[in-house]
């Protein structure tokens, strides 16, 4: 204590100084409105710069719940989506409907596990019966198909790839109804075959191709890719389609999980058990 009351006596004058200076500063500044302003717009300045500092370090460390957030977001938006052809969306009351009571549900997952470069490639998701996951749903994302599930346990499901060769998707030209079974030959990671296309079928390279009405596990008109080349089969009836895929197979984060909430009603009456 001793020393500060040292410090300010020898310097008092200095110090006296400061006060007047700090009082007369102040006077002035409450007394002009265009120093006021001054004043304010600076003191914004600055303190908005730290607060900016502060946020952009918060957010980094953010990053992961928002990137939820914007998952779970994206979810409900494709849910209405899918669900618009079955329910009118004409106001709020119905879209609260079609997503809560729609035919198509869906949920989202996260891709731990993902073979590309096998014969039979599989995918592992973070979400199992527990979540309501079973075998046979859809699995997709943002830019087009990625499989079905084949397996499930409590908390992980399988996915049957794309890239894998026994996989079979019903699909078709955009342009058109012309249906045929997408399957894959194992060569490429980023092609897939659509085969059984009708010869009279106006196939054309950089068409669209998306899933057929003809499946009760994946929604109609889902992207699949583009058409990059096309042969008549040895038959002369059908084409074989080679489509170039829209999604990195090889790059897959998170995914969404469809569910047809009539597909048991559908296959029962397609396939009913003899009595």
């Amino acid at each position: 204590m001793q020393q500060i009351i040292n410090f300010i006596i020898r310097n008092k004058t200095f110090l006296l100084f400061l006060l007047l200076f700090g009082i007369s500063l102040a006077l002035t500044i409450q007394s002009h409105s265009y120093h006021k302003s001054k004043f304010i717009n600076s003191a914004n300045f600055l303190t908005g710069g730290i607060y900016e500092s502060a946020s952009n370090v918060s957010d980094y460390f953010d990053l992961k719940t928002q990137n939820q957030i914007l998952v779970e977001e994206n979810n409900k938006l494709r849910s209405l989506l899918l669900n618009q052809a079955d329910s009118s969306l004409s106001n709020v009351a119905n879209i609260d409907s079609s997503f809560y009571g729609g035919r198509f549900k869906i949920q989202t997952a996260k891709v731990i596990n993902n073979n590309y470069d096998l014969s039979k490639n599989y995918i592992t998701l973070n979400k199992g019966e527990k979540h309501g996951v079973k075998e046979d749903l859809a699995v997709i994302t943002s830019k087009g198909i990625v499989g079905i599930i084949d397996n499930t346990s409590n908390g992980y499901a399988r996915v049957l790839s794309i890239l894998n060769t026994k996989s079979r998707i019903n699909a078709q030209l955009n342009a058109s109804n012309h249906i045929g079974s997408l399957i894959w030959n194992g060569a490429s990671s980023d092609m897939v075959q659509l085969i059984d296309i009708s010869k009279f079928a106006p196939v054309k390279e950089g068409d669209t191709i998306v899933t057929g009405g003809q499946s009760s596990i994946f929604p109609q008109g889902i992207p699949i890719g583009t058409i990059e080349s096309f042969v008549l089969d040895i038959s002369g009836d059908t084409y074989t389609v080679e489509v170039k895929l829209f999604n990195d197979m090889t790059n897959l984060s998170h995914v969404y999980i469809v569910e047809n909430t009539d597909a048991n009603e559908i296959q029962q009456l397609e396939n009913p058990t003899d009595e």
